[in-house]
C-alpha cells in the first residue's frame, strides 16, 4: 500500500497484460497460401511446333503432347489425353498434364448435315472451334474442314494420292483395319491456297505426329485436338 492506503498497481498483473497485448500485435498472422494462377498453365499459344506421341495398353491409348525442340525431339510436355479402347469413339478430353486435374480442351462428335461434326470446347464447356471430315473429297484423299470462328477456315488434305489410296484399301482388308498404319503420311491445311498448318505422321512402329502451325492466330488447343482426332478416329 502507499501512504494514502491505496493498493499500488506497480509490477502487478496489469503490466503483464499490456506486455502480452503488445506481443500479440507484434506477431503477424501467417499469410494464406496463394491460389494457382492461369500463368502456371503452359503457354502453348507461344509455340508453333508440337510432337504428339501415342502409347498403347490393353485398355487405353495415351497421348503426350510436347513442345518440339529445334532438333525435332520432344521437349516440355504441355498436354495429355487418354482414350479408352473398346469404348465409343468421338469423344476425347485433353488435359494439361497426366494428373488429369485441369482440362485444356475436349471434343465430341454430333450428328450434322455433313455427317459427324466435332465441337472443340474449353475447360468451361464453351465451344471455340470445330472440325469435320469432307466425305465427298475424302473419296480420293482424306480431307478435313477445321473452323475457328472469326479467325480461320482451314481445309486439310492428304498430300500423297498414293499413300491415301493405300490407306483406303488398308481399312477394308480383314483384320488390318485394327492394325495401325505405320507408313508416314502428311496433311496440309490451307486457307485460300495459303498453307497455314501441317500434320505429319512419322515412319515407325510407334505412333508419332509432328504438328506445325504457320499462323499465329490459330488456337493451339484446336490444332492439338484435331491432330489427336486424326489418330483417335482413324480406326472405327
Amino acid at each position: 500500500m502507499d501512504s494514502t492506503g491505496t493498493e499500488s498497481t506497480t509490477g502487478t498483473g496489469t503490466g503483464k497484460d499490456e506486455a502480452a497485448i503488445s506481443l500479440t500485435k507484434a506477431t503477424p498472422a501467417p499469410a494464406p497460401t496463394p491460389a494457382p494462377t492461369p500463368a502456371e498453365v503452359p503457354d502453348i499459344q507461344s509455340h508453333d511446333t508440337f510432337v504428339i506421341r501415342k502409347t498403347l495398353s490393353l485398355t487405353a491409348g495415351e497421348y503426350v503432347v510436347s513442345v518440339a525442340r529445334p532438333d525435332g525431339s520432344e521437349g516440355e510436355p504441355v498436354a495429355y489425353a487418354r482414350e479408352k479402347r473398346l469404348s465409343l469413339r468421338g469423344q476425347v478430353t485433353v488435359y494439361t498434364d497426366a494428373s488429369r486435374k485441369s482440362v485444356l480442351a475436349s471434343f465430341k462428335g454430333r450428328d450434322h448435315e455433313v455427317g459427324y461434326m466435332y465441337d472443340v470446347r474449353d475447360a468451361s464447356g464453351q465451344a471455340f472451334g470445330s472440325f469435320h471430315e469432307d466425305a465427298g473429297a475424302s473419296l480420293l484423299r482424306r480431307t478435313w474442314q477445321v473452323r475457328q470462328p472469326g479467325t480461320v477456315n482451314l481445309t486439310g488434305r492428304e498430300r500423297s494420292r498414293v499413300v491415301a489410296f493405300v490407306r483406303f484399301v488398308w481399312e477394308f482388308v480383314p483384320y488390318l483395319e485394327y492394325v495401325p498404319f505405320i507408313w508416314p503420311y502428311r496433311f496440309k491445311y490451307t486457307e485460300s491456297g495459303k498453307p497455314l498448318m501441317t500434320v505429319t505422321k512419322k515412319l515407325g512402329l510407334h505412333t508419332r505426329y509432328v504438328l506445325e502451325i504457320l499462323a499465329p492466330d490459330i488456337d493451339r488447343r484446336l490444332a492439338i485436338a484435331h491432330t489427336l482426332a486424326l489418330d483417335a478416329l482413324e480406326v472405327d
